[in-house]
């Protein structure tokens, strides 16, 4: 119990900064212009699930995928560390480079946005996959493992309802507040990011010692 806490908390702060809603808000009223509020409570409800689902296929093949490609789990959170801080820097500077549609591309995806843009990239980016693969390697007990899912599935939760009250949420908070929202999140954002590249650099580090040095 001890550590399914921290854990758990660490799952939330990464998947909800990466998944980020509230950045989201004003894309998404902006690809939902003239659409009723019924009509956005469809699409943000489809992108959610298609999300969690996205999301859960790749934490748990994770694993397998690396098995298959023959691809280590620290290299793996050392090129993660590196997409996340490159999402958290962006953010910081109150930008989400990932989200910025062309008025052509809008009208493009007006059809189905809820899988594309809305679901990938948005909501279930590179960030965010990479953020699940490497929790599950992190989560050594079927617990951890429960928990990590039960984040997962809580955040998408939490972002259908903002995402479904962007309208109002908008109005409270303000393009300021919205910033430095944002610019917050991604400072936790490169500060995990951190962690998770020293946490593949030093295992590296100590087998490159050894090697180097035998008893």
């Amino acid at each position: 119990m001890d550590t399914l806490f921290p854990f758990a908390l660490l799952c939330f702060t990464s998947f909800f900064t990466l998944t980020n809603p509230l950045g989201t808000m004003p894309v998404f009223l902006t690809m939902t212009q003239g659409m009723d509020n019924e009509e956005r409570r469809h699409i943000v409800k489809r992108a959610t699930i298609i999300s969690f689902l996205i999301l859960i296929v790749f934490t748990f093949s994770g694993q397998f995928l690396f098995k298959f490609f023959g691809i280590s789990t620290n290299g793996f959170r050392i090129a993660a560390g590196f997409i996340i801080f490159k999402i958290g820097y962006d953010m910081l500077q109150a930008r989400y480079t990932n989200v910025k549609l062309k008025d052509e591309e809008i009208r493009t995806y007006a059809n189905d946005i809820s899988i594309t843009p809305l679901s990938i990239p948005m909501l279930c980016g590179p960030g965010a996959i990479a953020n699940g693969i490497m929790m599950m390697d992190t989560a050594t007990s079927w617990s951890m493992k429960g928990v990590l899912v039960a984040v997962i599935a809580f955040v998408y939760l939490l972002t259908y309802f903002i995402l479904k009250e962007s309208t109002r949420l908008v109005d409270i908070i303000g393009e300021t507040g919205n910033n430095v929202m944002m610019r917050l999140m991604g400072l936790i954002l490169m500060v995990i990011a951190v962690e998770c590249f020293v946490g593949g650099v030093r295992p590296i580090l100590i087998d490159i010692m050894q090697s180097g040095f035998p008893g």
